[in-house]
């Protein structure tokens, strides 16, 4: 059944609808129905590792073009972390008490070509460089993680990422233009029927780029404009044991806003869950369960995996509804040597109601190939 919020959220426009928030919007306190422990997030601690927890991961994705030129690629970098339980006793140095895992991708649009890499390595949980025989690590003080050649790390009010890939690179630099976006409850996001189903997830949308990206032996700059955004996320118990997979989108739009939408679906395909959120200037508007809705229109089926996925949908939101387009449809990641997942992750491009192109960003999809588990 419709609420008389409802119908009047989609009577009125984005502007009015942001204005309104405050007053439709009321949200529980921190202490309602969250994970345990429920805290406050605090920065810089936060933007570091969690290794109490059983999965964590910091997520880069971005568009960048290159001066003087319509050529135009996607990134993406990715550094997952994952406690192994059968190890936490253990007192060797050589216990492999975490493992992190890395996935690393460029779309070539004109060239219609994902290039992609993954690593895998362990770490001991000690601080980085007290145990030599760790070949990665995370800080838990503020965001810097090694695997091997590969890193992500803060320096000065920046990060900076490093990726040494089969056949590309990355040596990227990220400056924030805009306040960390807290997700869900204040930094708490939820993401089943169950409270604990719960997850930390924050965001930085709409990063300023800058560096370098290596095709083969062409290493190319990025040009003045270019975008990137960052997801922090970590969770002790966050998927219902009927989740198969989620999708995900973060857009940066061209006039500064933030949106961020997701659904969770069920073995049989029906969403389980959604949320997400909308931030225009100081204003921020966290979408409450059953507001996002994410209708298929166009699908591709990969030749590798052999999966149908959804390269094109029109995600319904509080702030408005958008058609979302891959730019280039096989961009299937298969990270069978790290992970173990089989997912779709790219570069997108996003209408609004208008049919005005307002944003670029990442659209994520999981659970098409084979049910996930985390």
């Amino acid at each position: 059944m419709q609420t008389p919020q409802r119908k009047a959220l989609r009577a009125i426009g984005r502007r009015q609808l942001l204005g309104a928030a405050a007053a439709l919007a009321a949200r529980p306190t921190l202490s309602a129905a969250l994970p345990t422990p429920a805290q406050s997030l605090v920065f810089p601690r936060d933007f570091g590792a969690h290794k109490e927890f059983k999965t964590e991961w910091w997520y880069l994705t971005g568009w960048a073009n290159l001066p003087g030129s319509d050529a135009a690629y996607g990134f993406q970098i990715t550094f997952f972390r994952s406690r192994v339980d059968s190890t936490q006793a253990l007192r060797s140095r050589l216990a492999a008490r975490q493992l992190l895992f890395a996935h690393a991708a460029i779309t070539d649009v004109s060239g219609k070509r994902l290039w992609h890499d993954q690593r895998i390595a362990r770490w001991s949980g000690e601080a980085p460089g007290q145990n030599p025989a760790d070949s990665a690590s995370a800080s838990g003080r503020d965001t810097g993680v090694l695997l091997r050649d590969w890193s992500l790390l803060r320096e000065g009010a920046d990060l900076h990422a490093r990726v040494q890939a089969e056949g590309f690179a990355l040596d990227l630099h990220f400056a924030a233009t805009q306040p960390v976006l807290l997700q869900g409850r204040e930094g708490l996001s939820r993401k089943g029927p169950d409270p604990r189903q719960t997850s930390y997830y924050y965001s930085l949308p709409q990063l300023r780029t800058s560096g370098t990206l290596r095709l083969q032996n062409k290493t190319m700059d990025i040009a003045p404009g270019s975008t990137a955004w960052l997801d922090h996320e970590w969770s002790e118990d966050m998927l219902s044991t009927d989740s198969a997979g989620w999708d995900w989108i973060g857009i940066n739009l061209f006039d500064g806003s933030a949106l961020t939408a997701f659904q969770l679906r069920d073995k049989s395909g029906v969403a389980l869950w959604d949320g997400g959120s909308f931030r225009s200037g100081a204003t921020l508007y966290t979408f409450s369960r059953s507001e996002v809705i994410f209708r298929p229109l166009r699908s591709w089926q990969s030749p590798s995996s052999r999966a149908s996925y959804p390269v094109e949908w029109m995600v319904r939101t509080p702030a408005d509804f958008y058609t979302v387009k891959a730019v280039l449809d096989n961009q299937e990641l298969d990270s069978s040597q790290s992970t173990g997942a089989i997912y779709w992750e790219g570069l997108c491009e996003v209408w609004d109601s208008n049919n005005k192109k307002v944003g670029r960003g990442y659209l994520e999809m999981t659970g098409y190939a084979a049910p996930i588990s985390m």
